[in-house]
C-alpha cells in the first residue's frame, strides 16, 4: 500500500514517513496541499495523510479535492490543533470524507493500526 503524508512540518513529516516504512508500507511526503495533488497525479497513493492546519491549502479544503479529484482514495486527517474556535476540525474532517482521524501526538502503533484497518477494507 501506497501512503502520501502531508505536513507543513518537516518533522511530523520525517517521523510519519519513517514508521510507516517500517511498518512495510510506501511512503511519500509532501510540504504542502498543491504537491501532494501534484504526487497524486504522478504516482498514485491508496492512502492520503494530511495535517488539518497548514498554510495556502489546509487539510479540509485537500481533503475536498483529493475526495473530488480521486475519489477512491483513503484519507486520514492529523491535527494537534484540537478544539479551536469552537469547532473540532478533525470531526469536519470525518463528515467530507476522511475515513480516520488522529489526533496529535499519537501513538506510532494507533497510526499503524489505522492503516492497516484501511488496507483491509
Amino acid at each position: 500500500m501506497r501512503v502520501l503524508v502531508v505536513d507543513d512540518n518537516s518533522d511530523m513529516r520525517s517521523f510519519v514517513k519513517i514508521v510507516i516504512e517500517r511498518a512495510g508500507f510506501e511512503a511519500e511526503v509532501a510540504a504542502d496541499g498543491q504537491r501532494a495533488l501534484d504526487l497524486q497525479r504522478e504516482h498514485p497513493a491508496d492512502v492520503l495523510i494530511t495535517d488539518i492546519f497548514m498554510p495556502e491549502l489546509d487539510g479540509l479544503e485537500l481533503i475536498q479535492q483529493f475526495k473530488s479529484r480521486f475519489p477512491g482514495i483513503k484519507i486520514v486527517a492529523i491535527s494537534g490543533g484540537g478544539k479551536t474556535a469552537k469547532a473540532d476540525y478533525l470531526y469536519v474532517a470525518t463528515e467530507i470524507g476522511a475515513e480516520a482521524v488522529l489526533r496529535k501526538p499519537f501513538a506510532t502503533e494507533t497510526l499503524i493500526r489505522t492503516l492497516q484497518e484501511l488496507a483491509a477494507r
